[in-house]
């Protein structure tokens, strides 16, 4: 139906899941077909999902700066993963380009998963709370929501809140995706 909605010309300017909303449950397959289930995750402490496409240059862009936040934040019970728009084998050279050392999912035919979420762009990035309801809804690139992810989980980690951009990067506020 949002298909045929957009081929209607109807605009959608945001997914439907946002602050204090629940995220949808979802099981998929990493690149290798080992399954990943978001109520299993969850069972662990928050989740970082990110959904992105591998022709997409604002994913090209935000999928490092998300990786970084991995490298930083992705231990002591917090989730990072990304559900590709694509095949697995575009998917994994996406993911070798780009250093992302999480797991990437790939959304099943019909994007099931993407469409749950109502995604109408991507990048979209969410932080998602151990009991299931979105704390960050971010669309697009957007340098602040990144800083509030990573002003979260240092908060509950108990660690010094480090800026995710360095002083010496150029970085704009936002691109939308």
């Amino acid at each position: 139906m949002r298909s045929l909605s957009r081929w209607l010309g109807a605009k959608e300017s945001m997914t439907h899941i946002v602050r204090g909303n629940p995220a949808p449950k979802f099981t998929l397959k990493d690149l290798d077909g080992k399954q990943y289930s978001l109520a299993q995750a969850l069972e662990k402490g928050p989740v970082v999902l990110t959904f992105f496409k591998v022709s997409c240059p604002v994913c090209k862009f935000t999928l490092p700066f998300v990786e970084r936040l991995a490298e930083r934040y992705g231990e002591a019970g917090v989730t990072f993963m990304a559900v590709s728009q694509d095949n697995a084998g575009a998917s994994r050279e996406f993911a070798q380009t780009y250093g992302l050392q999480f797991p990437v999912l790939v959304d099943e035919a019909g994007y099931p998963v993407s469409n749950a979420y109502g995604l109408s762009m991507v990048p979209t990035v969410f932080l998602i709370e151990p009991d299931g309801t979105v704390s960050v809804s971010s669309m697009g690139f957007n340098k602040s929501d990144l800083e509030t992810i990573a002003g979260e989980l240092a908060n509950r980690q108990k660690l010094a809140h480090e800026p995710v951009f360095r002083p010496d990067e150029s970085v704009p506020v936002l691109r939308p995706g």
